[in-house]
């Protein structure tokens, strides 16, 4: 976009807007994410040229690059037919991309000759919101995936599209899959993919024992909650958990500490480490074990959202609150599949986070508030949110893109 340009619609040039919705499979594995962009606050992409809006999903992809917008996982890029016709997607490589052929684009002969040109190529062809009469119809001998939107299709309309068009070579994407019960019925019904948020609501199982490692991490997330650490507790709790001690003396022992003796006890480690990155290296490393078995996604945004709470209350100032530990623990109830109540009642947090934690309005709640919506994309809220807070237009969206990069730096090297 053109400063000219930028300045018509209240967009500021140099700030990308980015978020991401994740796809999984049937065992609720990330298999990849669903991208969205925009250039600034004001350039809604509903209201204005969906080339344009494709165009900038294409130039942010680059420009950020898709490693860490999706974590080595592929991107399912919306296109519309002029970028379908001019090949423009051919500037992203082939095996991490997913191109989405979108509702409001012809079947016509140039489309068709394109996506066989891209097929050929080896990029995976998605038609995104199909319905039934769809007039991309002669599309589906070339689809890979076929998205079918929940919120707009009767189930029997969406199981009779399963039957017809399933097979080897198609695979059933169920969009807007937002509770477990959905997610269970789609599967049922054939699907194979799935968008939406229902693996991050925990499926609560009454008198459900909590296992003994989940115990440790809770009580290590305790003893790092309260105002004096104890090293002797923090000790004997990491010593009771084998992974956490192999993590802990294979991060020192890396070479970006360069010592030129081993670290191998967990006393000496904690000690070399200090109180405020033992604090800090408990809460991630234990975020990551917890989070082994279960969809990357879950880590990777509890991370993301740790560092964007953090950086949003450096310049905020509510230094009342642990806003690092808020981000954390807001996935924690599905990372560990117990409620959020049970979770808290094991950690000693401050009372405002307590309250936004539980879903309660609160005095975090703008905070928190905007958290989720520069996550979900819900560019209009995220402004309101901004302003509300007195930050910079851009600032938090440049603040989840370095979230995001810290997220994946901090999930490679641990």
């Amino acid at each position: 976009m053109r400063t000219s340009e930028a300045s018509q619609t209240g967009a500021h040039p140099l700030i990308r807007y980015a978020a991401r919705q994740p796809i999984l499979d049937g065992n609720q594995q990330v298999i990849g994410y669903e991208l969205l962009f925009r250039d600034g606050l004001q350039n809604s992409f509903g209201n204005t040229d969906p080339d344009a809006a494709s165009r900038s999903v294409l130039d942010s992809s680059i420009l950020m690059g898709l490693d860490i917008l999706c974590d080595g996982r592929r991107a399912f890029i919306n296109c519309t037919r002029d970028l379908l016709i001019r090949d423009y997607v051919t500037l992203l490589p082939p095996q991490q991309v997913a191109v989405e052929v979108l509702e409001t684009v012809p079947a016509d002969d140039l489309v068709i000759e394109a996506c066989r040109r891209l097929k050929a190529l080896g990029y995976m062809i998605v038609l995104d919101d199909f319905f039934e009469g769809d007039p991309r119809e002669p599309l589906t001998e070339l689809a890979d995936i076929i998205k079918i939107d929940l919120r707009t299709t009767s189930a029997a309309q969406s199981s009779a599209m399963v039957k017809r068009y399933a097979h080897q070579r198609r695979r059933m994407l169920a969009e807007k899959a937002e509770t477990r019960e959905e997610f269970l019925d789609s599967r049922k019904a054939g699907f194979t993919y799935f968008q939406g948020y229902f693996f991050r609501r925990p499926e609560i199982v009454q008198a459900r024992e909590i296992p003994a490692n989940r115990i440790n991490y809770l009580r290590l997330l305790q003893a790092i909650s309260q105002p004096e650490v104890d090293p002797r507790q923090i000790e004997e709790a990491i010593k009771g958990e084998a992974s956490l001690v192999y993590r802990l003396l294979r991060y020192l022992n890396s070479p970006i500490f360069g010592f030129r003796q081993e670290v191998r006890s967990v006393r000496h480690a904690l000690a070399i480490l200090g109180d405020r990155e033992v604090r800090r290296w408990i809460r991630l490393v234990t975020t990551l074990v917890a989070g082994q078995n279960k969809p990357t996604d879950l880590v990777l945004s509890a991370l993301t959202r740790a560092r964007f709470c953090e950086l949003i209350d450096e310049k905020v100032g509510q230094k009342s609150a642990d806003l690092f530990l808020v981000g954390l623990l807001s996935l924690m109830d599905a990372i560990l599949e117990l409620p959020m109540g049970l979770v808290l009642d094991g950690i000693s947090v401050d009372p405002d986070a307590r309250t936004v934690l539980l879903g309660e309005r609160g005095r975090l709640s703008p905070i928190y508030d905007l958290m989720l919506a520069q996550e979900a994309g819900q560019w209009e809220e995220a402004a309101a949110l901004s302003a509300q807070l007195h930050l910079p237009e851009g600032f938090a969206a440049d603040t989840q893109w370095n979230a995001m990069q810290w997220a994946s730096q901090m999930t490679s090297e641990t």
